[in-house]
């Protein structure tokens, strides 16, 4: 039988390289993609290769839609189907939400563009394959920033409110045959996160997580990977949801304003 394919955006570090890890385990074959480092993502393809997996190593910038359509185009060709999308790729600008004057409008501008556009064109371009499949499902990974009002940018919150609101729309008009679901995460422990904050705002930040919620615990990438594949491998009835990871921080923490 014909095997499963996921594609993952962002998946050369992160959260991405460990959903794609995952997807691989459970016997999917792989898309990889990337928009700036070859090398990385050609060592997670070879994990997922080492896992049994078929792979494909795409680098397209989500906010264009005609490499989105590319990336679609290729994966038709190589496999002719396509069964789950995470849409991980991401992008914002470390602003204090007190600095006003820190964001201009180009900024709302590009983290938009592939946050929230992005993630459309991708699910535009893969849509009429995914549709051949039953079952499929759709991913995107959003932020408790989205309903927290902390992150690291009022441009990010944003733009993780409008992925949600665009996830609810896109459930109800691709459905039945797709399902479109989005997931929040906390703070997730990434060397991305680390290098935007700086190491001694982020073991700061680390230390008041842990402390105001419930589990007392960071995420780790692994844990989005799980709530990503069990939306899309699972949770055949389940559509049109907005799933925390966050270690209860959303609803307990009671952290100062600012």
């Amino acid at each position: 039988m014909q095997k499963k394919v996921a594609v993952v955006t962002g998946s050369s570090s992160g959260i991405g390289a460990a959903t794609a890890r995952l997807f691989a385990r459970h016997g999917y074959n792989v898309v990889i993609n990337f928009s700036r480092d070859a090398t990385a993502a050609d060592a997670v393809a070879s994990d997922c290769r080492g896992l049994g997996a078929d792979t494909l190593i795409v680098q397209a910038n989500v906010a264009d839609d005609s490499q989105c359509r590319a990336l679609a185009h290729a994966v038709d060709e190589k496999w002719g189907r396509a069964d789950a999308l995470v849409n991980n790729a991401g992008t914002t600008k470390f602003v204090s939400a007190n600095d006003l004057e820190g964001l201009s409008a180009q900024d709302f501008h590009d983290i938009y563009a592939v946050n929230v556009i992005g993630a459309y064109q991708m699910i535009r371009a893969l849509a009429p394959l995914m549709k051949k499949t039953p079952g499929a499902g759709i991913v995107n990974i959003s932020s408790v920033a989205s309903v927290m009002g902390v992150g690291s940018s009022l441009a990010y919150m944003a733009s993780k409110g409008a992925l949600n609101a665009m996830t609810f729309g896109l459930a109800r008009s691709l459905g039945p045959e797709i399902r479109v679901n989005a997931i929040g995460p906390g703070m997730v422990e990434t060397p991305w996160l680390q290098n935007g904050l700086g190491q001694e705002q982020f073991e700061a930040r680390q230390k008041a997580y842990m402390s105001a919620t419930p589990l007392a615990a960071t995420i780790q990438p692994e844990d989005v990977a799980e709530a990503a594949y069990w939306l899309c491998a699972g949770a055949l009835k389940t559509t049109g949801e907005f799933m925390l990871v966050d270690s209860g921080f959303a609803r307990f923490s009671k952290l100062p304003r600012g």
